[in-house]
C-alpha cells in the first residue's frame, strides 16, 4: 500500500485523544511535553505534528476529563484548527456535581425571577479595526473553538447613533513559514500504531515491515528489553544488505533511538539521534535532521544529571546551531533552540551549586 493512500485512510478516522489533570495520550501513546508547559498546547501542537507528517489535515475526539467535554477537532499540517462538531459534556460520575467549565457548553440563563425577559444586550462600540485572523501558532483549546471567518471588522460612527459595523477587505495572508516535522520520536510511536505499516524506499520496504511488527508486538507485551535486542539486530542485518547509509536503514536505528528512550536509556537515544541528525544534514536533508534533533532533544530533556547533561547540551547545540543558520525547518523554530540555552543556563547553576 502506497504512504499516500495510508495517510489518506489514517486522516479520515479520528485521532483518539485522552486528557487529565495528569497528562494526556494521542491513541494510546503519552503525550510527551517539557515542565511547565500546557497540556492543552502540547496535545494540540502534538496532533499537529501528525498532520504535518501526514501531509494532510486529520481529525481528533479530545476526551478532556479535565474539561469535563468531548471536542471533535480537525487539525491542518499549519496548525488551523476547526471544529467539526459540536461539543458535549461528559457525563459526570454517580453522586457527584459537576461545575461550569471552560468555555464548553451551552452559557449559562442569567436572569431574574422565572418568565422575567432577559434584557438584551447592547453592541460595544469599536474603534479602529479588529483582525480576527487565527494565529498559525495553537495555542490551546480557547484557540482552538475560536477560528472564525478571515475577515477585517471595523466600526464607523454615525451622528445620533450607535456604531456601524462594516466588513472589510479580506486581510493579505502571510507567508507560510517551513513546514516543522514531528520529532522522530513521535512519528515511530504513530508508525508503531499503524495498520499497515510503511518503509522509506520499495526496497527497503518489506525489511522495515518485518522488523516493526516484531518490536512493535514486544513493546506491546511490555518486553521492551527484548525490544531493545529486535531492533538492533535488525539494523545490522538490514546494514549488512542494504548498506549502512540506506534510508531504511537510517529509519531503522530511528526505531533503535525511540525504543532506547521507552527502555529508560536516555544517554543512548540521544547518541543514537543525534549521529543521525548528522547522517541526515550530510545526505542534504535537513528536514529529517532536524525530527532526529528534536528527538535528541527529548532524551537530553530526561537525562537528570546535570554534569552529564550539560556535555550532552553542548553537543546537542553545536548541532543544532549549524543546522538553524541553513534554510529548513530548523531555522523557522528557533524557539525550542532558545529553550535549549535556557536550560544549559540552568544546568550550569546546579551543577555549580553541587560543586560548592
Amino acid at each position: 500500500m502506497s504512504r499516500l493512500s495510508f495517510e489518506k485512510r489514517r486522516a479520515d478516522r479520528p485521532v483518539q485523544v485522552r486528557v487529565s489533570a495528569t497528562g494526556a495520550s494521542v491513541a494510546g501513546e503519552p503525550v510527551l511535553r517539557t515542565p511547565g508547559d500546557d497540556i492543552h498546547d502540547a496535545v494540540l501542537n502534538h496532533l499537529r505534528d501528525l498532520a504535518t507528517s501526514h501531509g494532510a489535515p486529520i481529525l481528533a475526539t479530545i476526551h478532556d476529563d479535565a474539561a469535563g467535554c468531548l471536542v471533535p477537532l480537525e487539525i491542518s499540517p499549519d496548525g488551523t484548527t476547526r471544529m467539526t462538531g459540536e461539543p458535549t459534556r461528559l457525563p459526570a460520575a454517580p453522586g457527584t456535581v459537576q461545575p461550569p467549565r471552560g468555555v464548553f457548553g451551552p452559557p449559562p440563563v442569567m436572569g431574574g425571577a422565572e418568565g422575567e425577559p432577559i434584557p438584551e444586550r447592547k453592541p460595544r462600540a469599536a474603534s479602529g479595526t479588529v483582525n480576527f485572523k487565527k494565529p498559525k501558532a495553537v495555542s490551546g483549546y480557547k484557540a482552538a473553538l475560536e477560528p472564525g471567518p478571515e475577515l477585517g471588522l471595523g466600526a464607523k460612527a454615525t451622528p445620533g447613533s450607535g456604531p456601524e459595523l462594516v466588513l472589510g477587505p479580506k486581510p493579505t495572508p502571510e507567508a507560510d513559514p517551513e513546514p516543522i516535522p514531528p520529532s522522530r520520536f513521535d512519528a515511530i510511536a504513530e508508525e508503531m500504531l499503524a495498520e499497515v505499516p510503511v518503509g522509506e524506499t520499495a526496497d527497503g520496504a518489506e525489511v522495515w515491515t518485518a522488523a516493526l511488527a516484531r518490536v512493535g508486538d514486544a513493546v506491546r507485551d511490555g518486553e521492551v528489553e527484548r525490544a531493545a535486542e529486535l531492533a538492533s539486530r535488525a539494523v545490522a542485518k538490514a546494514s549488512g544488505a542494504l548498506g549502512p547509509r540506506h534510508p531504511e536503514v537510517l529509519h531503522l536505528r530511528e526505531l533503535c533511538a525511540y525504543i532506547a528512550y521507552l527502555t529508560g536509556d536516555p544517554a543512548r537515544a540521544f547518541d543514537l539521534s543525534l549521529d543521525l541528525a548528522r547522517k541526515r544534514a550530510e545526505s542534504g536533508d535537513p528536514a529529517a535532521a532536524y525530527s532526529n534533533v528534536r528527538s535528541a532533544a527529548t532524551a537530553w530533556r530526561a537525562v537528570g544529571d546535570a554534569e552529564q547533561a550539560l556535555r550532552m547540551g553542548r553537543e546537542l547545540i553545536d548541532v543544532w546551531t549549524a543546522l538553524a543558520a541553513r534554510p529548513g525547518p530548523a531555522a523557522s523554530d528557533p524557539r525550542p533552540l532558545e529553550s535549549a540555552h535556557t536550560r544549559m543556563t540552568r544546568l550550569t547553576a546546579r551543577a555549580a551549586a553541587a560543586e560548592a
